[in-house]
């Protein structure tokens, strides 16, 4: 059956890539959550999307020249301030810590396309090694020479590419970068691409997959997973999927 991640945590409904985003995300029955990740100024893994603070903050700035503790002064609620006060951008050790003891599966998107953020693959890789993590958790990116490297690294803990344009041949290329998993953006994804995948035993992810329709047609070609913002409505669109 198709799993479930709350993609960003619950992000439709609570702030996303906040800890009480991920609880929601439990709370609804998830089966995973998906985070992204960046380094701070003083080297911390922060958890948070854009690589600047201002959509997601009432700052400004690029998270590279923030350290952890200046982070902490932002308030990362941002349009759900009214509904939920305060959020801080979190550690990703601190959503580690909070997981390990949880049933759920753990996608985590490095984001290092735009910022080459030194040793981003080995300090995530460390923690969730320090936490046990290796067999329930998958590692993305845009960025694949990143993927590449996460999997000579890491070789136990699944990699999986991202891409928004369709990919000619994706097996082959998968296969190559040693990669277990293809989250494509949702517009290229067919019936019959699934169909292919599943003979040549990759997984399949597609984002963002929000509106009814599109869950429901998701759910119809029975990919692996979606990552989703709004996760209670995936499952209860999923419930009524024959």
């Amino acid at each position: 059956m198709t799993k479930i991640f709350a993609h960003r945590g619950s992000a439709g409904t609570h702030p996303e890539n906040t800890m009480i985003a991920f609880y929601e995300a439990e709370r609804v029955g998830a089966d995973g959550i998906e985070l992204d990740v960046q380094l701070t100024k003083d080297g911390q893994i922060v958890v948070i999307h854009d690589e600047t603070i201002d959509r997601t903050t009432d700052g400004t700035g690029w998270v590279k020249d923030f350290t952890y503790h200046e982070l902490q002064q932002f308030n990362a609620a941002y349009k759900f301030a009214d509904q939920y006060g305060v959020c801080r951008i979190p550690l990703l050790e601190e959503v580690l810590a909070w997981i390990c003891s949880k049933p759920l599966l753990l996608n985590i998107e490095l984001k290092n396309s735009l910022i080459a953020y030194e040793k981003l693959e080995q300090k995530v890789i460390d923690m969730i090694r320090h936490y046990h993590l290796e067999d329930r958790t998958v590692l993305s990116s845009f960025n694949h020479n990143s993927m590449a490297l996460c999997h000579r690294l890491a070789p136990a803990i699944e990699t999986a590419l991202l891409y928004i344009e369709p990919l000619y041949e994706p097996w082959h290329y998968v296969r190559v970068m040693q990669a277990k998993g293809l989250h494509p953006y949702h517009r290229t994804v067919t019936e019959a691409f699934i169909r292919q995948a599943r003979h040549h035993q990759i997984a399949v992810r597609p984002f963002t997959i929000n509106g009814e329709s599109l869950m429901k047609k998701m759910f119809q070609y029975k990919v692996d997973a979606i990552f989703t913002d709004y996760p209670r409505q995936a499952r209860e669109v999923l419930k009524k999927t024959p």
